[in-house]
């Protein structure tokens, strides 16, 4: 081999090193030296510089945002994660946070723990968003840490791909009171600070000095809003109550009181009506008051004013503990940034059905901050029927319906749901006339077979369970962007040629629970099943340990249950 040779296979090697690409030293083999200066941009047909990386960055680490991260391909992007907590934690267990029945840190895991798992680098920084700026691409935050450390606590963060994922905040419908008197039970810390509550009522009301009116104030538990949230946590104060604290303070066990305040006819609404029926009559039988149809107008630091909704009536009533469970609301910064992009008028952020934040370019937004848009078909209506009336007959035959139907269900859901209301098992079925005959069928026709199906359209609900599928369904993009860009894998784009690049989004209910105390629980489960009882706690348990982020938690969380069986909650003040 001679030294040009040799230079030149060692020049194109060190030029795949940044590194050493300026440099190269040769020894000859009759002991002299050679120092050669090589720059990469001289060699004839040299390698051209790889271009950088997509800058993907991710705002939140709950359901959506840790369900992203978890699947994300990281080796193909340059990742950033900023979120005010460095933990992702288990909401559904946040009822049984405060009463002990689980313990907090056995439902949270560190975002970084989480992270450092996956392929590639993820890079994570604990800070709260302050703004995004759309026009210039660029995320302003601040350092969440509270203390006298050194440093400039704000930085600005640019990006070429923006995930949102910063969930809600409570919604108090601006109830005069609500803020400085409520508890609420959104996050960890939320659950803690009741738990402390629960036992300073207790702890209260065993002083001596009190009188007895007093007593039942302080231990009368008021939970407003009958969703699962609120039913969870009047159930499990219920058991902590019956199980644990009648013992511990049995001067005043006759003195509690749980009540719950729901604006809708029952309680648990979202859930099968025998579910919601099952759950008015456990509490009835447990004690526990539920007052229906009422509205809460104002709340002090002694008393809480409600309006019964069917007489106009308004009463109120002491407490000593509130919850406040009552819905979400849109953050400000994401108000901000819906301000930005022509969304101002809206309630909450919208999204396509790809979560694309509709007037946002490579903006994406999933779980509670945000809600997906649906096309109606009545508005592409005429489009599609140009696009399946290959003849240009003006009419649609069974077969010319027959090949655009896939992907008319595929973009428009609520056409399947309407078929499947109608109990239509074939297509055929739009195109038969009142004595059962096939007809070819004109614009009109087509119009009105389907003219209805846009009223199936239903908002997909704030639960961890779409965050998580959401956050699932936008990794499988993210990793597949490549790919689906010269193979799209989505439905046929009517109003032009070609497909979308991806399949849209689409929710699979998997079922729901309602643990109603006493080991007694409530499930709605695909297929119409409804389970209640001592059968459905246990399933709940099985179900609730499988769904842990990771092993560490789900021991944990086994382990609390063990030990609330063999030794009870804990009641210390912690």
């Amino acid at each position: 081999m001679t030294i040009f040779s040799f230079f030149s296979r060692a020049s194109r090697a060190f030029h795949g090193s940044p590194a050493y690409s300026k440099l190269l030293l040769i020894s000859t083999l009759s002991g002299g030296g050679l120092l050669a200066y090589a720059d990469s941009q001289s060699d004839v047909g040299g390698s051209v510089e790889e271009s950088p990386k997509k800058r993907v960055l991710v705002l939140g680490t709950g359901w959506a945002g840790t369900s992203f991260l978890k699947d994300l391909d990281a080796s193909k992007y340059d990742v950033q994660v900023v979120s005010p907590q460095n933990y992702f934690s288990f909401t559904p267990l946040l009822p049984s946070v405060t009463c002990g029945s689980v313990e907090a840190r056995s439902i949270v895991e560190p975002v970084r723990n989480i992270v450092k798992k996956r392929k590639g680098e993820i890079k994570f920084w604990e800070a709260e968003c302050l703004k995004i700026d759309a026009a210039n691409k660029k995320v302003f935050c601040q350092s969440n840490v509270d203390n006298n450390l050194v440093g400039n606590r704000e930085f600005a963060l640019e990006y070429d791909y923006l995930v949102i994922a910063m969930g809600a905040q409570v919604n108090t419908f601006n109830t005069p009171g609500v803020k400085e008197n409520c508890h609420f039970l959104k996050e960890v810390e939320d659950a803690q600070k009741i738990r402390r509550g629960v036992i300073d009522c207790f702890e209260m009301a065993v002083i001596p000095s009190l009188s007895e009116e007093e007593r039942r104030r302080n231990l009368h538990f008021v939970i407003v809003g009958g969703g699962p949230t609120g039913v969870e946590f009047a159930a499990e104060l219920h058991d902590f109550f019956e199980e644990d604290l009648v013992n511990l303070y049995p001067s005043v066990k006759d003195l509690v009181k749980i009540s719950v305040i729901q604006s809708g006819d029952h309680i648990l609404n979202a859930f099968d009506e025998r579910i919601s029926s099952f759950a008015e009559q456990k509490f009835l039988r447990d004690g526990i008051d539920v007052y229906t149809g009422c509205r809460v107008v104002s709340v002090s630091d002694k008393e809480i004013e409600m309006k019964v909704k069917s007489t106009g009536e308004s009463c109120s009533m002491p407490h000593g503990l509130i919850i406040w469970s009552t819905g979400i609301m849109t953050r400000p910064v994401v108000k901000d940034f819906m301000e930005q992009i022509g969304q101002g008028s809206r309630r909450i952020l919208a999204t396509d059905e790809w979560l694309q934040v509709k007037g946002a370019q490579n903006v994406y937004a999933i779980g509670d901050c945000a809600t997906i848009d649906q096309r109606k078909i009545m508005e592409d209506i005429a489009t599609i029927f140009k696009a399946a009336d290959k003849d240009n007959s003006g009419t649609l035959t069974v077969t010319e319906f027959q090949d655009v139907l896939d992907d008319i269900l595929i973009r428009y859901p609520q056409v399947e749901i309407f078929l499947r209301s109608k109990h239509l098992r074939d297509v055929k079925d739009l195109l038969r006339d009142s004595q059962g005959h096939e007809n070819e069928i004109d614009i009109e026709g087509f119009k009105s077979a389907l003219s209805i199906a846009d009223t199936q359209m239903k908002s997909l609900p704030a639960t961890a369970q779409v965050a998580a599928q959401q956050g699932a369904y936008l990794s499988r993009c993210f990793n597949r962007r490549d790919y689906c860009t010269e193979n799209p894998e989505g439905p046929r784009r009517f109003k032009s040629s070609g497909r979308h690049q991806f399949l849209p989004f689409r929710y699979k209910h998997l079922g729901q629970f309602a643990p109603l105390g006493g080991e007694q629980a409530a499930a709605e489960l695909p297929g119409d099943w409804v389970s209640m009882g001592h059968s459905t706690q246990w399933l709940w348990y099985s179900v609730y340990a499988s769904k842990q982020v990771s092993w560490r938690t789900r021991y944990l969380v086994v382990s609390d249950w063990t030990r609330k069986f063999i030794f009870g909650r804990d009641s210390s003040r912690i």
